[in-house]
């Protein structure tokens, strides 16, 4: 009676392990599924993010450039008028 009761205990523990062991694979498959799925994801809310401060950056630099070459012509015009009214 003991042997069978130890047979049926170590067959329990054996069968126990073996399921959370399958249990274990398919819950990291999924994890690193996911993982994968939300690294895609960030990296692609990256991108945007970058290539949307990279137009924006553009712009401010068109509107500094803009902004130098308008202050520019109005200090040669005003030097133009200091001079003639001279």
């Amino acid at each position: 009676m003991k042997k069978i009761f130890l047979s049926l205990a170590a067959l329990a523990l054996i069968a126990s392990t073996y399921s959370c062991r399958e249990t274990t694979e398919v819950k990291v498959d999924e994890t690193a599924e996911s993982v994968e799925m939300e690294s895609t994801d960030a990296m692609e809310r990256t991108d945007a993010a970058i290539d949307e401060a990279a137009d924006e950056t553009e712009e401010a630099l068109e509107d500094a450039g803009d902004a130098i070459e308008d202050a520019a012509d109005d200090v040669n015009r005003e030097v133009k008028e200091a001079t003639d009214g001279n």
